[in-house]
């Protein structure tokens, strides 16, 4: 990940392009381009059969010109970084505050790619992208650019772990509205992480990250539930309270979708009059017991996080 920051001060993590990518994007656009020469050039060679050669020799210099060297960069002007070939490869050329490239940045981009690309078949910017950190050729670096991945494959994607369900809707009278953004960060960071974390050393960050929640909201944490279990627990309560406020709107349009009552759970959705209906029906069972297994202490060696329900 390659962090860029916007001109507003917001910092952006965008997954530069590799090598292989952009060597393959490299190829196929030179084959739209040499097809749509060869096409240009026929056609030419037909219409000016009786100029003489003095007239086709500049000819040939003008096509050359604008559709191996003109052709790409209106392309990548006018499609905002997306050549035929980047779009294949699901690549982008942006700046390097994550905007979108204007007609100076492909201009600088296209005249140098004529040297590093056609006039050495490609090795300087080769050995240029293999120096480069974010792997960008001479072209970027003089225009201030940077070719970024915009396909990422759906498995890479980090999701919140639901809470377990004796866990649901217990939070809903939690105010929520003094924890700050950096701490809402770094539980999410932690809950889509911590099965790659050491146990102990997730137990402990858990414990921290339950303790500073605790004290943002002004009420401990519940005596008996494991820290990943109660950040989970009040993550997924913000995201509810978030989708009901914006379902909701300003005054209550859209309450009909989705009704303040309800709770969306994997299994589906639960009234708000349902939630307690388990705990006064089943007699209290003690804490030690009603905890998931999947939950252990760190002494044991078990992960400090939780398995997703099945």
């Amino acid at each position: 990940m390659s962090e860029l920051v916007t001109g507003e001060a917001v910092a952006l993590e965008l997954r530069p392009a590799k090598l292989p990518s952009r060597a393959l994007a490299v190829v196929l656009d030179l084959v739209v381009a040499l097809v749509a020469y060869i096409l240009v050039t026929v056609a030419l060679v037909a219409s000016t059969s009786g100029l003489d050669s003095a007239a086709r020799t500049a000819l040939s210099i003008a096509t050359f010109v604008l559709v191996l060297v003109g052709g790409p960069i209106a392309v990548e002007t006018l499609s905002h970084g997306r050549s035929p070939g980047k779009l294949a490869c699901g690549l982008r050329v942006v700046r390097d505050d994550g905007g979108p490239i204007r007609f100076r940045h492909a201009l600088v981009r296209g005249a140098v790619g004529v040297i590093e690309i056609l006039g050495t078949f490609g090795c300087v910017a080769c050995i240029a992208s293999l120096v480069s950190e974010r792997g960008r050729r001479l072209g970027d670096v003089f225009a201030g650019t940077l070719v970024v991945r915009e396909r990422v494959p759906s498995g890479s994607a980090d999701s919140v772990p639901p809470p377990p369900l004796w866990l649901v809707g217990r939070f809903s009278e939690l105010d929520l509205s003094t924890v700050p953004d950096g701490l809402w960060l770094a539980i999410r960071q932690y809950l889509t992480r911590m099965h790659q974390l050491d146990p102990q050393v997730g137990w402990a960050m858990s414990a921290r990250l339950a303790s500073d929640l605790a004290a943002c909201t002004g009420t401990p944490a519940p005596h008996g539930i494991p820290p990943a279990a109660y950040l989970s627990a009040v993550v997924q309560e913000r995201q509810e309270r978030e989708k009901r406020r914006m379902y909701t709107g300003p005054g209550g349009a859209g309450a009909a979708e989705v009704p303040p009552g309800t709770l969306s759970v994997p299994g589906g959705p639960v009234p708000s009059h349902a939630r307690s209906q388990p705990q006064e029906q089943e007699p209290r069972v003690p804490e030690e017991q009603e905890q998931p297994a999947s939950y252990g202490d760190p002494s044991d060696g078990t992960a400090t996080g939780f398995a997703p329900p099945v």
